[in-house]
């Protein structure tokens, strides 16, 4: 027998049952023996797949449904260095001398609880008393070196003995110094003293006390985890030190360094401080920069007032370049502006996405794939419910996570591939097995917030990059979703649909033929025309219909104008194109028909000045092409058709468009104010009767733990 044509093997291949079923025991032994760099090797080829999966229907494999979560697409290492990691880093050593020059010129340094003892007294003594000393040792350097060098090898030799008898039991000794700094409170006057010293003379001793009462505060109420307690080391007198030191530091810490580091407040790139890293000012300010920096998103984490967290956000941003020289600390800022992006609302997300919109243009493109898959994980996981109050916010991390893609729209693209293999995997599921399931998966808002964001994505960057991969999957994704819901119930489910072509087809210039599915909509009968007026329903926030609304007036009222609204968009689009009169034909047809079957006297007349428009502009679009002298394949002459025309906005039927959507928009404003309000009305009453919008003070009293990772707010 001779070879196969290959037209033959190709129909073999696609048809005989034998190859189908060595198709799947291929694919079942080499399927765990797969690795993650094959899988994303070659996207032409998985594109075409699914392409045709979802084409035909057929499910070679057939079985169970496969369990695929969208929030688990990507994978990323949360890892952290374990340096790093503590949530309770030491205090920094302070210079002795510092201590007592604030407390000459400025009062008591640290006021005494037990109102001034006499060991206290004895300690300050000792404690100025070894720093003259050590003032004398530095002149004796500068004035004897040699002298000085030999005091230093009897030091060496007497290191030994001295460890044997003085620091034979550690833990005595760190209970002491524990004990000794029991009972000191740190003053307001002694704050504002170093604060003058640093703004002044850029004293880094003080600097140094400032920086371990900053620790103290962004600490305060929190559990400590080493072996000093912010407590413990320097307790806050009141709370006018707390807000003195809190927002000192904050206003002021960044000009402070950078002033110290010779570097301009104009300067954002991460090679000013990689630069520095050899020089001996960063190696002398580094520990002070790091314990600033752990100190601000300690106190990220922990502090549960919107207007201390948008403050510290916004600060934390014009120091963004120092987290070049701390990875760890990078990390961790990407994980707490994603979280404060994703649960704030209002400011507090908006200076949360402008830190993560900073951090992936200016440091390297590991981090911007960091912030991707964390921003794009935090939206999946926070938009399963989209209550009215909710749906502002779900559609500024759409846009905001959009505006984060179109940063680098190649490796966003690769992404969201990805991601749209596994909803077409989903999708796929559905067609071909249609349980309850895999529809209930399709039939959600996590699902439709998926496609939601990547049609944005593709909408928004179509006209300047190589997209048509991801449209073309894009646009047969969502008539396949429309093509598993066709019922009356899925009615907010459609609209979407049709609304998502409409804007593929309006950014890519690409036609997408959506009048049929708008026209489907008109066919739905459920209950008798004129039927009772149901109960007002947010269409924003459902994506299926209760049964009793089926049967209401609202019902057919809105699968009227939601049609008219949506063909006027489309038809909006194509009004100039020299092929209107045929595109207009057949909808045309199906318009006239419900014309005549309704008996709802408000229906006819907006379907009959629907049907006058567009007749209107199709004898004017036929006038404009019976004078012109091109064939209609000149693609060049085609397209310039009407343009002067289009540019001029001479069109009636533009006119009727803008009257359409702005009575949408008016009837879509009043829809959501009435629900938004009534829901604000519920939640501020709740269970117990008691309102949730209260913004905290600032005081340490109140300044707590929040169990952020759960979505909870706690008060210590």
């Amino acid at each position: 027998m001779g070879k196969l044509g290959k037209k033959a093997r190709k129909f073999a291949k696609k048809n005989l049952q034998s190859v189908l079923k060595r198709q799947r025991k291929n694919k079942s032994v080499f399927k765990k023996k797969a690795s993650k760099r094959d899988e994303h090797d070659d996207d032409a080829e998985d594109q075409k797949g699914v392409t045709s999966e979802l084409s035909n229907g057929r499910n070679p494999e057939g079985g169970d449904i496969e369990d695929i979560a969208l929030d688990t697409t990507f994978s990323d290492d949360d890892s952290d260095v374990a340096e790093d990691d503590s949530e309770s880093d030491g205090y920094l050593s302070e210079d002795l001398s510092c201590t007592y020059v604030a407390e000459s010129g400025s009062g008591d340094y640290l006021g005494d609880n037990s109102g001034g003892s006499a060991l206290s007294l004895q300690n300050r003594e000792i404690h100025l008393d070894l720093a003259k000393k050590t003032k004398k040792l530095n002149r004796l350097k500068e004035k004897d070196s040699e002298f000085f060098k030999l005091l230093e090898s009897y030091d060496k030799d007497l290191q030994p003995f001295r460890n044997e008898e003085t620091f034979s039991d550690e833990d005595e000794t760190s209970k002491e110094g524990m004990q000794s700094n029991e009972g000191k409170f740190l003053t307001v006057s002694a704050v504002k003293f170093w604060c003058r010293l640093v703004k002044e003379q850029h004293n880094l001793s003080a600097l140094t006390c400032l920086i371990n009462g900053y620790r103290a505060v962004c600490h305060y109420g929190a559990k400590s985890t080493g072996v000093f307690d912010a407590d413990s080391c320097n307790r806050i007198q009141n709370s006018e030190t707390f807000c003195e030191i809190l927002m000192f530091m904050l206003q002021e810490g960044d000009n402070i360094f950078r002033g110290l580091l010779g570097i301009s407040s104009s300067k954002w790139r991460k090679e000013t401080i990689l630069e520095l890293k050899n020089t001996s000012k960063w190696k002398a300010l580094k520990p002070l920069v790091k314990s600033y920096l752990r100190s601000t998103l300690f106190l990220l984490n922990q502090v549960t007032d919107n207007e201390i967290l948008a403050i510290s956000l916004i600060r934390l941003r014009s120091s963004m370049i120092y987290f070049a020289a701390f990875p760890s600390l990078l990390h961790r800022l990407i994980k707490i502006a994603v979280h404060l992006w994703a649960t704030g609302r209002g400011t507090l997300s908006s200076h949360s996405f402008l830190i993560i919109k900073d951090l992936a243009s200016v440091f390297s493109s590991s981090c911007f794939d960091t912030c991707l898959v964390k921003t794009y994980k935090a939206f999946i996981g926070h938009c399963q419910f989209m209550e009215p109050d909710l749906f502002k916010h779900v559609q500024f991390l759409r846009n905001s996570l959009v505006e984060l893609c179109s940063l680098d729209v190649q490796k966003s693209s690769n992404k969201a591939m990805i991601c749209i293999k596994q909803v077409a995997k989903i999708l796929q599921q559905g067609l071909q097995m249609k349980k309850k399931e895999a529809l209930k998966k399709i039939c959600s808002w996590q699902y439709t917030n998926c496609i939601d964001l990547w049609v944005m994505f593709t909408a928004a960057n179509i006209r300047d990059y190589d997209l048509q991969p991801l449209l073309f999957m894009v646009i047969q994704i969502i008539n396949g979703v429309a093509l598993l819901f066709p019922g009356p119930r899925y009615l907010p489910l459609r609209l979407k649909c049709i609304q998502w072509l409409n804007n593929l087809s309006s950014s890519s210039g690409i036609f997408i033929p959506v009048s049929s599915l708008v026209l489907d909509v008109l066919e739905y009968k459920v209950g008798k025309d004129g039927g009772k007026r149901g109960k007002a329903f947010n269409f924003l926030s459902a994506v299926k219909l209760p049964k009793h609304w089926l049967k209401s007036k609202n019902f057919q009222e809105e699968c009227v104008s939601s049609a008219i609204e949506l063909l006027s968009v489309h038809f909006v689009q194509w009004s100039y194109h020299v092929s209107f009169p045929e595109l207009a034909t057949i909808p045309l047809i199906r318009l006239r028909k419900f014309h005549e079957t309704t008996t709802v006297e408000s229906f006819k007349r907006v379907v009959k000045r629907f049907i006058d428009q567009v007749e209107q502009n199709i004898e004017f679009v036929q006038k404009k092409r019976d004078e012109v002298a091109f064939s209609p394949k000149d693609q060049q002459s085609v397209e310039s058709f009407l343009q002067l025309e289009k540019h001029n906005g001479k069109f009636r039927f533009i006119e009727y468009y803008r009257s359409i959507m702005d009575k949408a928009a008016s009837r879509n404003l009043v829809l959501n104010d009435k629900f938004t309000g009534a829901e604000k009305i519920k939640k501020d009453v709740g269970v117990n009767g008691k309102g949730h919008s209260e913004k905290r003070k600032v005081d340490p009293d109140i300044v707590g733990k929040g169990d952020r990772k759960n979505g909870k707010k706690t008060k210590v």
